[in-house]
């Protein structure tokens, strides 16, 4: 599904990715951990296709996105890759319903369609009494699971989140915990997940340690 090859990755003379070798599979719940500044969101900036790699390649089924032409690049990326981020990154200015249809329209499906499928995906985070609601009017935890509904609105071949439940208080924390894993068993997501949170790490099939730029186990 991924897989990365001696990657690597500097910024000036700092040398953040040393060599990450790295293998995920369908449907796999991987979650990455290690101090700060150890390389984990570089690598997943990489894996996302958002910063190129200085050596070293990278698949996402079977296609090396870094050898495509920039606009087929951002094609790929927009269909295969779903981001969940920390503090949700949804557009101010539009409701939670045009936020979710964004990436599709971005696609070129057409507006009718588009917005089907995001009032499901709603409807699905128990959100359906939230569709013309602005980022500003709904809490933490809304926004979070609009985020998430916004990543999956491609059915992505990968969902990449960065400290998904970083700024949630404990039991909106739980429940998107809860619901990452409802989404691989009933929509097949693949998941890879940096965090600092241990309760998080230990839910994940596999846990990947980094420190100093390498993978340490």
């Amino acid at each position: 599904m991924v897989e990365t090859v001696g990657i690597t990755k500097s910024f000036a003379s700092l040398k953040v990715l040393k060599g990450i070798d790295l293998r995920i599979e369908k449907e796999e719940v991987v979650a990455i951990v290690g101090p700060s500044g150890a390389g984990k969101t570089t690598l997943l900036q990489i894996l996302g296709t958002l910063n190129k790699p200085d050596s070293g390649s990278l698949k996402i089924i079977g296609v090396d996105p870094f050898l495509l032409p920039d606009k087929e690049r951002s094609f790929f990326r927009n269909k295969h890759i779903g981001f969940v981020f920390q503090f949700h990154q949804l557009l101010p200015e539009f409701t939670a319903l045009e936020n979710v249809m964004i990436p599709l329209l971005i696609g070129g499906a057409k507006f009718d369609k588009a917005e089907r499928r995001a009032k499901e995906l709603l409807d699905y985070m128990k959100l359906s009494n939230r569709f013309d609601h602005k980022p500003a009017e709904l809490s933490g935890g809304e926004k979070q699971r609009v985020a998430v509904a916004r990543a999956l609105v491609n059915n992505p071949s990968v969902i990449l989140a960065d400290e998904p439940s970083g700024s949630l208080d404990t039991q909106n924390k739980d429940e998107l915990h809860s619901l990452f894993f409802d989404l691989r068993k009933e929509m097949g997501q693949t998941f890879v997940i940096v965090t600092h949170d241990e309760q998080l790490a230990r839910l994940a099939d596999r846990i990947i340690h980094m420190k100093d730029g390498i993978i340490t186990n």
